[in-house]
């Protein structure tokens, strides 16, 4: 199965998004725009894992979510991939402790490996964003980018992280397999700092 590991946005953050997208989609109606169910901001991407390790990586994706604290997020501003004018995927970007996620990042695949899950894409640079769009085929996403620059989403606080699976095909679709909170007790935070 095809999974990933995320953090999702609560229906406030979601809406303030949406509200920012909406004009833009009209605009745009030859590209594929993901709806605010499947936001999310990626941790680590698994690609394919066999059934068999689900239930050893969810052991160890509880025990990376309980090592680090809750972090207040938001969401502003938007880039694209791999380049604007020769884009495929516009995203908008997530602010907050950008070092705290790296990490949270990082335990994540961590615990991924040691289950048996590795994933794939470990030697990227982590670079927290929601995907808003796509494009089949290499697009200029300027006035895109330019259209959400002021953009500014409303602060929320990521409480847990997911396991999801994915379903590809013309509109992805995904499912939770579980999710596990965050938070570091209070007699550790000292010495983790």
């Amino acid at each position: 199965m095809r999974l990933f590991v995320a953090i999702t946005p609560p229906a406030t953050a979601l809406a303030g998004i949406d509200a920012a997208v909406a004009p833009l989609r009209a605009a745009r109606p030859e590209l594929t725009w993901s709806s605010p169910q499947s936001w999310h901001v990626t941790l680590a991407f698994l690609g394919e894992v066999n059934d068999a390790v689900v239930p050893r990586l969810a052991t160890r994706l509880e025990r990376a979510a309980g090592g680090h604290p809750r972090l207040e997020l938001s969401t502003a501003g938007a880039g694209a991939f791999p380049t604007v004018p020769r884009a495929r995927v516009l995203w908008t970007g997530v602010r907050g402790d950008p070092d705290a996620l790296r990490k949270m990042s990082g335990s994540v695949a961590r615990g991924a490996t040691k289950a048996g899950a590795r994933p794939p894409g470990e030697r990227r640079r982590f670079r927290p964003h929601i995907t808003l769009a796509r494009s089949r085929q290499p697009a200029d996403f300027r006035p895109l980018v330019t259209a959400l620059a002021d953009y500014s989403g409303p602060a929320w606080m990521a409480d847990r992280i997911h396991l999801i699976r994915s379903y590809l095909g013309p509109r992805p679709r995904y499912e939770s397999l579980g999710d596990w909170p965050l938070g570091v007790p209070a007699s550790r935070l000292g010495s983790m700092e």
